[in-house]
């Protein structure tokens, strides 16, 4: 399972996605907006809309909140303009990152993220100088205790357009291309096993071994990085040992 995969599990363990519900919500509000705007407001034929609302639902966020995202990311309510910006960095040891952001002012964004890896032991990095290191993948978990029989798990996500399966670790991580994250995770589901934390991720191609001090400084500028209001989601190909991740984890 690469570092961010692992990363993401224990954040989602340890209830620790977003420390804020606010903070939450502003992150789903941005993303159901944009995901509208690009592809429509009808989540059955948007499935990155239909991976935001999913969200939405599971953050319990209220339906009228989620709907006004929605309407204006259609144009059917006027709101506030938000962009997509990608910015790519290193952290200790190398450590390569792309940092998705939702904004309503590029300055702004820039400004604070530059900040981030200035301040936390990282540098930022040109257009394409670390993109190239990361694939667009579908990924999703399933709780190991729903699964009576692994081969047949593995059969019902393959058959269906899984790319990978990781069972050493609890959850197990499925990816997938993604056009077929849905189908998969709709699959999953119609047998009972009740995928979760779907979504789109930038997995990467190569990982790097880190460890000590260089794994606390890059967790702590990956975490610091997630806390920026703009900031939707930090991906790094880190591959930091799990207790260790755990203990790091602890006193961020």
């Amino acid at each position: 399972m690469s570092g961010h995969n692992k990363w993401a599990n224990i954040k989602h363990r340890k209830g620790a996605q977003d420390k804020k519900r606010s903070a939450l919500f502003n992150k789903i509000i941005r993303e159901l907006t944009v995901s509208a705007r690009e592809g429509g407001g009808d989540p059955d034929s948007n499935p990155r809309l239909r991976v935001a609302v999913d969200k939405a639902r599971d953050a319990n966020m209220p339906k009228d909140t989620m709907e006004k995202a929605i309407k204006r990311g259609t144009g059917e309510l006027e709101g506030v303009e938000y962009v997509e910006i990608t910015y790519e960095g290193y952290g200790s040891a190398g450590v390569a990152m792309l940092v998705t952001t939702v904004s309503d002012n590029k300055n702004r964004t820039a400004q604070e993220v530059r900040h981030v890896f200035s301040k936390y032991n990282g540098n930022m990095a040109e257009s394409g100088a670390v993109a190239w290191i990361f694939e667009k993948k579908g990924t999703m978990t399933v709780d190991k205790e729903l699964i009576a029989d692994m081969d047949e798990f593995m059969m019902t996500a393959i058959e269906t357009g899984a790319e990978d399966i990781d069972d050493s670790a609890d959850p197990v991580s499925v990816t997938t291309a993604p056009e077929d994250m849905m189908q998969v995770a709709d699959a999953l589901k119609a047998a009972g096993y009740t995928p979760k934390d779907i979504e789109f991720s930038y997995l990467p191609k190569n990982t790097v071994a880190v460890e000590g001090r260089d794994a606390e400084k890059v967790l702590n500028l990956i975490s610091k990085l997630e806390d920026l209001d703009d900031v939707q989601n930090v991906y790094a190909n880190f591959d930091i040992d799990d207790a260790e991740m755990e203990r790091i984890m602890e006193t961020l």
